[in-house]
C-alpha cells in the first residue's frame, strides 16, 4: 500500500534534493534503456492503491502492511527490481491475486528510507509496462510470472504532434490556475523532451478514478492515449476556470459590498454633520406617520413589521428602495379617510340640472341612493353602469355626482385594457412592480369614498397578460369589493364605500357575470328640441369661454340650431354639435380678432357660408307609392334611424334574392316572413301558385353598411305582403319588431332611439309589440307629440293596420302564366 504524502505534480522531484526546481528524469535516452530492459519471468508483486505507476514516474510510497515491507525491504537486497500493480478495490486490506489488475509496470526502488514515526517510505521509479500472469506464491508476499507489454507499431505524425503540444499548453494553464500545484512544475514540463514520458507525466497527475487511469496504462495505441489524456485536461481545465470565474465573482461582489458598506457608513456621518436624516432616522420617521394613523390592527401589525424587515436590510441594497416605497404606498393609502357626504337633496338636484339637460331617470336613482343614505346612515354603494350611444354625457355625469355627493371624483379609461395587472397589480417580487389603478388612483385623490368612474368597460380586451374584466368581477360586487386584494398591497382593502360608476356604449361586449353585477341605467338619444335647449344652455356658453368671446359677440338663433342639428350632425348625442358650434365660434373670434364685420347672431342662411355645402342628407319618410316600399326602425351604436325595406317581382320559378350587406339573423327574417306569407295566403287571396311562378328579391338600401338583427322581422313581412297583393302600405307609418314562424311579434330594444329617428324623419304613426308599451311611457311626451302607436301580438293584426286598398303606381296583374303587365 502506498499514502502520497504530497502534490502529485511535485512526485518527480527528487525528495532528497532541496533545491525546488524540477528536473527532466526521465530522458528520451532514459526511456529507450528502460524499453530494452529485460523483464524477469518472475517478480515479487506490490499492490498499490489510489493511483496508478506509469513508466518513467517516480513515486513516493509510504509502505504500512507486513507484507509490502518484507517484499520492499528483500528487493531492496536484491536487484530492486519489483512489479508495481493497481487494486481494483482500494479499500481491500490483504488484496488477492484477483483483486488486482493484469496490467501492471516493472519499477525499481530507487531508495528506502525510515521515517521519524517508525514508517517506511520507499521511492520508486516505474520503467515499462508489463503484463502479469499466473501467481506463484501469496505469502509471504506475492509473486508472479511477468512479461513485456510493448506499445503497438507507432510513427510519430503532425497529428500526434499537435496532440502533444495541446497537452503541454493546457497542462500549463492548469499549473497557473491552480493553487495547489508550484509554479515551478511549468518547468518540469518544459523539461521533458519524451513525448510518451509526458503523457505518462500527465495523466498519473490527472484528478481521475482509478480505473480511468489503469485504462490509460493499458491502452497500447500512443496516439489515442496521447487523445484520451487530452480529453482529460480540457475537462479538468474547464473546471478549475469555471472555479476561477466563481471565486473572482464571489470576490467582487464581497468587495463591492465592503466598499458600499464603507460609502453608505460615510454618507451616514455626512448626513449626522450636516443635520439630514440617515436610513435609521429616515425609518424613525416612518413609524411615527404610522403611529399617528387609525388603523386596524392587523394593517399596523403588517406596516411595523415590514419596518423590521426595512431595518435588516443593507441601505444600499435595490430591496431597501422596494421596501421603502411599499412602506410609503401603505402611509399614503386613505385606509379610513373618507369625506363628508353631501345628504342636501335640492343642492344634488340643482347641480344636476345645472350640468345637465334631461336624464331624468339617472338624475332620480342618484337621488334616490342619497335618500337612503341620509336614513340609513350607512350602506353599500351602488354600481352603476350608463348605457347609451355616444355624446349622451355618459362620462360627465360622474363628475356632477362626484360635485352633487360633495366626494372626489376619479375617471379611469378602460377602452383597449388587456392587462389584468392594471386591475390587481404586479407582485412586488416583479422589477418595476406597482399597485393596481385602483389603488393607484385611491392614492392620489386620498379618499376612500370617491366616485370612480370606469369609462368604455364595454371596450375592455383579453389576451396572453390575463382578461381584466374577470379581475373586475371582485371591484364590482358589493358583497366581495370589502376584501379587494391587490397583488402588489399584499392586503385586504375596503372598496364597498366607492360608487362606480360604468359607462358603455354596448352591453353586448360585456362580460355576463359583469354585467350582473351592475345597475343598468339606458341613457337614450336626444331629440331635436333637447339639443337646441343644450346647444343654448351648455354647448354656446361652452365655447364662447373656450374662444375668448363675449356673449354680445357669438350666438345662434333657435332655427340655426335647427340646421346645424338635422342638416350638418347625425347622432344621438351633443359631440359632433359641439364640433359644429366650435366651428362657427372659430369664425367669429377671427372677425372679432381682425376686426371686420360679421353678423354676430347666426341665422339659417349664415350656417352654409361658414360650414359649407356639405351637408348630410337628412333621414326623410319617403313616399311609397309603389308596391313593396315599407319604412322600418333600426337601431346602432350611434342611436336610432330609418330602414326602407324594398321588395320587386319578376318572371321566374320562385327563387328568394336578399340583397344588402345582411347578417345571418336579418337574412333568416326574410324566409321566415316569407314561411308566413305562404301559409296564410288565403287570408289575403293569394294564389300560392304565384310563389312558384315569380323571383321575389329583397333589398336594404344603403347597402355599404351592415345590418344585422331581428328587428326588421314585421317590415320585410309587411313589404312582402304589400308586394304580393299589390296592396299600398299606409302612408307616414313605421314599424319594428321581431316575428316567428308562427306569426308572433316579440318586443325588441333601442325603442326611444328609433321613435326619436322616426320623429326626424317624419313618421306619424308607428307599429310596436305589445310588450314596448312600457317602453313608450318612459319617453316625454313631448318628444312624441303628434305620434300615434299600434300595439299589436300577431303579424296578421300589423298586415290589417298596414295594408290599403289604395292604388298603387305602376300595379301589376300577378297571374300563374307567364304573360303579365301593367294593370
Amino acid at each position: 500500500m502506498f499514502d502520497p504524502n504530497e502534490s502529485l505534480w511535485h512526485l518527480n522531484q527528487d525528495p532528497m534534493e532541496d533545491s525546488p526546481e524540477f528536473l527532466p528524469l526521465f530522458s528520451k535516452q532514459e526511456e529507450e534503456e528502460s524499453n530494452r530492459m529485460s523483464v524477469p519471468k518472475e517478480l515479487p508483486v506490490l499492490a498499490i492503491r489510489n493511483t496508478v505507476l506509469f513508466p518513467g514516474v517516480i513515486f513516493p510510497i509510504t509502505v504500512g502492511r507486513d507484507k509490502s515491507i518484507r517484499l520492499i525491504k528483500e528487493a531492496n537486497k536484491a536487484d530492486k527490481t519489483i512489479a508495481v500493480v493497481a487494486q481494483r478495490t482500494p479499500e481491500m486490506e490483504d488484496p488477492s491475486p484477483a483483486d488486482l489488475y493484469n496490467i501492471g509496470t516493472l519499477a525499481q526502488i530507487i531508495r528506502l528510507m525510515r521515517m521519524p514515526d517508525g514508517s517506511s517510505t520507499v521511492i520508486i521509479q516505474g520503467k515499462r509496462r508489463i503484463s502479469v500472469g499466473d501467481y506463484t506464491q501469496e505469502d509471504p508476499y506475492l509473486k508472479a510470472h511477468t512479461a513485456h507489454l510493448d506499445d503497438e507499431g507507432f510513427v510519430e505524425d503532425s497529428e500526434y504532434a499537435a496532440i502533444i503540444d495541446s497537452i503541454k499548453d493546457v497542462s500549463q494553464r492548469i499549473i497557473s490556475l491552480s493553487p495547489n500545484i508550484p509554479s515551478e512544475a511549468v518547468i518540469a514540463l518544459k523539461n521533458i523532451d519524451s513525448n510518451r514520458f509526458l503523457i505518462h507525466f500527465v495523466a498519473s497527475n490527472l484528478n481521475i478514478e482509478i480505473a480511468e487511469k489503469q485504462a490509460l496504462l493499458e491502452e497500447l495505441n500512443p496516439k489515442a492515449r496521447a487523445s484520451k489524456v487530452l480529453e482529460y485536461v480540457l475537462k479538468e481545465l474547464q473546471m478549475l476556470e469555471l472555479k476561477d470565474q466563481i471565486q473572482n465573482k464571489v470576490r467582487t461582489d464581497l468587495d463591492k459590498q465592503q466598499k458600499e458598506y464603507f460609502l453608505q457608513q460615510q454618507i451616514r456621518a455626512i448626513q449626522e454633520e450636516l443635520g439630514g436624516d440617515t436610513p435609521d432616522k429616515e425609518i424613525d420617521n416612518l413609524r411615527e406617520k404610522g403611529d399617528a394613523k387609525s388603523w386596524s390592527k392587523s394593517v399596523r401589525d403588517h406596516f411595523n413589521k415590514e419596518l423590521d424587515r426595512l431595518m435588516r436590510i443593507n441601505p444600499a441594497s435595490p430591496d431597501y428602495s422596494v421596501g421603502l416605497n411599499y412602506v410609503q404606498l401603505l402611509l399614503d393609502l386613505p385606509w379610513d379617510q373618507v369625506t363628508e357626504d353631501n345628504f342636501d337633496l335640492e343642492h344634488a338636484r340643482s347641480v344636476f340640472d345645472e350640468d345637465h339637460f334631461g336624464l331624468e331617470k339617472v338624475k332620480r336613482r342618484i337621488l334616490e341612493y342619497l335618500a337612503v343614505l341620509k336614513l340609513k346612515g350607512d350602506m353599500k354603494s351602488p354600481i352603476i353602469c350608463l348605457y347609451g350611444p355616444p355624446g349622451v354625457g355618459k362620462t360627465s355625469l360622474g363628475r356632477s355626482i362626484a360635485r352633487a355627493l360633495g366626494r372626489q371624483h376619479v375617471r379611469m379609461s378602460l377602452g383597449g385594457l388587456h392587462d389584468e395587472s392594471e386591475i390587481r397589480g404586479h407582485r412586488k417580487t416583479y422589477i418595476g412592480a406597482m399597485p393596481g389603478r385602483i389603488i393607484q388612483n385611491l392614492k392620489k385623490v386620498g379618499s376612500s369614498n370617491p366616485v370612480f368612474v370606469l369609462d368604455e368597460i364595454d371596450k375592455l380586451g383579453r389576451d396572453f397578460r390575463g382578461d381584466p374584466s374577470s379581475a373586475l368581477l371582485e371591484v364590482l360586487d358589493p358583497e366581495q369589493n370589502i376584501s379587494f386584494y391587490d397583488n402588489y398591497l399584499e392586503m385586504d382593502y375596503d372598496l364597498s364605500r366607492v360608487l362606480f360608476v360604468a359607462t358603455a356604449n354596448s352591453l353586448d361586449q360585456i362580460q355576463p357575470a359583469l354585467l350582473d353585477r351592475m345597475e343598468i341605467i339606458d341613457i337614450s338619444g336626444y331629440s331635436l328640441e333637447e339639443k337646441v335647449e343644450i346647444a343654448k344652455k351648455y354647448l354656446i356658453p361652452k365655447q364662447r369661454k373656450a374662444h375668448g368671446l363675449k356673449a354680445k359677440d357669438f350666438k345662434i338663433t333657435d332655427k340655426a340650431l335647427e340646421v346645424l342639428i338635422e342638416q350638418y350632425t347625425r347622432e344621438s348625442g351633443v359631440r359632433g354639435l359641439d364640433k359644429k358650434v366650435a366651428a362657427l365660434a372659430r369664425s367669429v373670434a377671427q372677425h372679432v380678432a381682425s376686426g371686420t364685420p360679421y353678423a354676430a347672431n347666426f341665422k339659417p342662411s349664415d350656417i352654409e357660408s361658414v360650414l359649407g355645402s356639405e351637408k348630410l342628407e337628412p333621414e326623410h319618410y319617403e313616399n311609397n307609392e309603389t308596391a313593396g316600399v315599407v319604412t322600418g326602425l333600426a337601431w346602432s351604436p350611434m342611436g336610432g334611424s330609418v330602414l326602407f325595406v324594398e321588395s320587386a317581382l319578376s318572371k321566374g320559378k320562385g327563387r328568394m334574392q336578399i340583397t344588402g350587406q345582411l347578417g345571418d339573423v336579418m337574412k333568416e327574417s326574410v324566409h321566415i316572413a316569407s314561411s308566413f306569407l305562404r301559409a296564410h295566403a288565403d287570408y289575403l287571396d293569394l294564389d300560392l301558385a304565384l310563389f312558384e311562378a315569380y323571383d321575389i328579391h329583397v333589398h336594404f338600401p344603403a347597402g355599404a353598411i351592415p345590418k344585422d338583427g331581428p328587428s326588421a322581422g314585421v317590415t320585410v313581412l309587411t313589404s312582402l305582403a304589400s308586394l304580393m297583393t299589390q296592396r299600398r302600405v299606409k302612408k307616414r307609418l313605421a314599424m319594428t319588431g321581431e316575428i316567428t314562424l308562427r306569426g308572433k311579434v316579440l318586443p325588441v330594444g333601442g325603442i326611444k332611439e328609433k321613435v326619436l329617428a322616426a320623429k326626424r324623419a317624419g313618421i306619424q304613426e308607428v307599429i310596436l309589440c305589445e310588450q314596448n308599451r312600457k317602453d313608450i311611457l318612459d319617453i316625454p311626451e313631448s318628444y312624441i307629440q303628434g305620434m300615434q302607436f299600434f300595439y299589436v301580438n300577431n303579424m296578421l293584426q300589423v298586415l290589417d293596420l298596414a295594408l290599403t286598398h289604395e292604388p298603387v303606381k305602376g300595379a301589376i296583374k300577378l297571374t300563374a302564366n307567364t304573360n303579365h303587365g301593367p294593370a
